[in-house]
Order: C-alpha cells, then structure tokens, then sequence
C-alpha cells in the first residue's frame, strides 16, 4: 500500500502517515528498488490501533505505547495502559466520594439543607472530626471560615461546609491535601447545587465514553498483537 492507500480510510493525508512512522508509531516500511514506502496490512493494524488508543489514553500515551511496542517493548507499553485504566478508576472513585460528600450534606433534620453559617464546633462534630482538623485543612488552603466581628469565632458558610463534607469523604477515600485542592477549585467555579450535579453528571459521562474507547482500543490492540506475533513468528 502506498501512503495514500493507508491515510485515506481515516480521513488522514499521505504525510501524515509518513509522520506517524517517522515518530515511530508505524514501523519501519520497507523502500521500493525506486525508494518509494511500501506499507503492509501489518502497517494498517498499527495505524488503527494508534487512532483508537488516542480517544482512549490521550495522544501522547498512544503515541507511547505504539513506540514501545514497534520497539519491542511490550511489558513496558502494557504498563502505560495499565496507568491509563488505574487513572479511570481513581477518577471513578473521586465523583463517587463527591457524590456520597454531597448527599450526606443535604441530610438535615428536616429534610431540607441548612443555609446558616456554622461554627467550627458544630462543624466538627457533624463530619465526627476534631476541630483542630478543620484547622489543619484550612491552613492547607482548603476550607476558608470567615471570623465573627463580635466574637472572633470562625463561622462556616454553606460553601464551606460543602468543602468540608467534600473534603472528608476525599481523606476518607485515601486523597492527600494536595489532591484534593484542584477538585474543590474545579467545584467552586460552579455556582448553584444545580450545576454542581451537572458537571458530575457531565464528567462521570465523560468517563463512561472514556471506557468504553478503552475496550475499543483494548480490541485494537489485542489484533495487533496477534498481527505482530504473527510477524515475529515468521521472523
């Protein structure tokens, strides 16, 4: 097959086939006695298998596992989708303890969640912390309590106190600190609970679209892996 033949099938032009052997994420085609490319049914399966591991692992895994693996380095390309599939989960398990942070936030006595601002002792035993906890985790520069004018006293706002239930579902689900910043920035930049649960609903869709080009890609690459230990059995 020439460039052309292998490109076109994918919306792809000649060069950028070229490019992709050149990166080594085709293999090495062999040169015609005049010095054109010719490219094997081996060369599909590679190219195929790199345009769905993109969706799947992003471009620069894809790009990875396909170096590895036309090197010969199969377990450590194995061990970078590996990673990818460890990564979904933890992101998996990440919106179920924001979730379950959430619900539990939206248990008041009455059915209804509270809107008044909260001190820190009853902050802390509501999530069956101590307050120097809460303390810890605002100088980490998560929870940011304002002081009462009158008493000096730190008062939680409701946004605070969604943070803090947030917070102690992450620590409980093994997140360090520094994890666990980005993910309440990510939250606040979201203003209503309303948004908030779409953006859940919007990330866990991601994920789920994500999987499911993981077992795309698994396929992929499982037939070229047969492709290749075909070539390697002849070889």
């Amino acid at each position: 097959m020439r460039p052309v033949d292998l490109a076109r099938p994918h919306g792809l032009s000649g060069q950028a086939v070229r490019n992709y052997e050149a990166a080594g994420i085709l293999p090495a085609a062999e040169r015609t006695p005049s010095g054109y490319r010719r490219y094997t049914a081996r060369h599909a399966a590679a190219l195929r298998t790199f345009l769905a591991l993109v969706p799947a692992h992003g471009h620069a895994a894809a790009r990875s596992i396909m170096t590895l693996l036309n090197a010969g380095r199969t377990d450590e390309a194995l061990t970078v989708i590996d990673r990818g599939h460890a990564e979904l989960l933890t992101d998996r398990r990440t919106l179920d303890a924001i979730e379950q942070a959430l619900t539990e936030l939206n248990r008041a006595p009455d059915g209804r969640p509270s809107h008044r601002h909260t001190t820190i002792g009853a902050l802390a035993h509501r999530l069956g912390l101590r307050p120097a906890t809460l303390r810890r985790w605002e100088r980490a520069g998560l929870l940011h309590p304002t002081r009462d004018p009158a008493t000096g006293y730190r008062t939680y706002s409701p946004g605070d106190v969604r943070d803090a239930h947030i917070v102690h579902q992450l620590r409980r689900s093994a997140y360090l600190l520094v994890q666990i910043a980005p993910l309440l920035a990510e939250l606040r930049d979201t203003a209503s609970p309303a948004s908030v649960a779409s953006a859940i609903a919007d990330r866990r869709g991601r994920l789920h679209a994500r999987a499911l080009a993981m077992l795309h890609a698994s396929a992929e690459l499982g037939r070229y892996l047969g492709v290749e230990g075909g070539q390697t059995g002849r070889g």
